[in-house]
């Protein structure tokens, strides 16, 4: 059973959390979850129990327990949702139906090139 760990310290380590879930149960993997650029943590982890009977036990144990003076939530965690292709930018770019500024090829518009 996977969980999901929130509101935990930026200091909390993967270790820590291992340590303090194997309380409820065996544990099967924990992934602190960290800024891809800067390396430090977000503030939540994923944890994952060998059995539902043990997630459920650490749910009970450990949401609002008291873990580096911040107050834990632990639920079960929900499947990752899908991000839509394109960043978030609409139609920018794509031909005539969508707007943008793009030719036939897909190139951006603005004269002839040179050689």
């Amino acid at each position: 059973m996977k969980l999901y760990v929130g509101n935990l310290s930026y200091d909390t380590t993967e270790d820590e959390l291992r340590a303090l879930f194997s309380q409820a149960g065996t544990v099967t993997s924990v992934a602190l979850i960290k800024d891809n650029e800067t390396g430090r943590s977000k503030g939540f982890a994923f944890v994952e129990m060998s059995s539902q009977v043990e997630g459920e036990k650490a749910i009970s144990q450990f949401n609002g327990f008291s873990l580096g003076n911040r107050e834990l939530r632990v639920n079960i965690a929900r499947p990752r949702e899908e991000r839509s292709p394109g960043g978030g930018y609409g139609d920018y770019g794509r031909d005539s139906r969508g707007g943008g500024n793009r030719n036939r090829r897909g190139q951006k518009g603005g004269g002839q090139r040179r050689y």
